[in-house]
């Protein structure tokens, strides 16, 4: 996935203008970033301090690790099951 360039502290900046009041449409001609971005930021970091961004990023990236781990080891326990039921 492409690096975005805007900071977690410029990202929560631009937030903080939507919710003070700016026309979300200035903000997207003046910051030059499309509406889908913008909402996209916002649903996901809405509220939150630049210092937590960064926190929020590892847990995501954890939580990912750990959907692969519980994934494969489920794949692990059917593959038997499934030996065992063809058997019976």
């Amino acid at each position: 996935m492409k690096a975005s360039k805007f900071s977690d502290a410029r990202k929560a900046f631009i937030l903080k203008q939507g919710n003070d009041g700016v026309p979300a449409a200035k903000i997207f001609r003046k910051v030059g970033i499309s509406q889908a971005t913008y909402f996209n930021w916002k649903k996901k970091c809405d509220g939150l301090l630049p210092t937590e961004m960064p926190r929020l990023k590892q847990l995501e990236a954890q939580n990912g690790k750990l959907k692969k781990l519980v994934a494969g080891l489920s794949l692990d326990k059917e593959m038997p099951q499934d030996v065992i039921r063809r058997r019976l």
